[in-house]
């Protein structure tokens, strides 16, 4: 693992409902994918995996946050957290470092899959990144816990 401890590459996403306990969270960090979800859905336990990903997995990572462009957007005019929930997004790639932290009207999208309130919003094509990012990641991250696992994350 010796090769990860260089590689400042780091990934965080994260959706916590309004009543704080129920959230989704995905974090990776020098080799590590960590998952947790806690739903609370018909009395759900929390759920935690954690697995080591090889070069390839990060090499793919990389690819989709770069072809992104999500370094080049801002938050300004991003809807901002509340307690209604949040959606959070960290990265650190390169020289960059950016976090987000957007309102759960965006959360609430990765649900509902409308992007009509992206499309109302001040900065409709920023947040449209994000949405965009976060499904890919989600996607991605799903897929790996499925095949490493053998079972459904969600």
């Amino acid at each position: 693992m010796a090769s990860y401890d260089s590689d400042p590459f780091y990934l965080s996403t994260g959706h916590s409902g309004k009543h704080g306990h129920e959230f989704l969270e995905f974090e990776y960090s020098h080799g590590r994918l960590r998952y947790a979800n806690n739903s609370n859905y018909r009395n759900d336990s929390l759920i935690r995996k954690e697995m080591w990903v090889g070069p390839l997995v990060v090499k793919e990572l990389k690819r989709i946050v770069e072809s992104s462009e999500i370094t080049k957007e801002d938050d300004t005019n991003w809807p901002k957290k509340n307690i209604v929930g949040k959606q959070e997004l960290e990265i650190r790639i390169g020289n960059d470092h950016i976090a987000f932290e957007v309102f759960s009207q965006s959360a609430r999208l990765q649900r509902s899959g409308s992007l009509v309130e992206i499309q109302d919003s001040e900065d409709p094509e920023g947040l449209r990144v994000f949405y965009y990012l976060v499904q890919d990641l989600r996607c991605f991250i799903f897929s790996l816990i499925s095949l490493h696992f053998k079972i459904k994350p969600i």
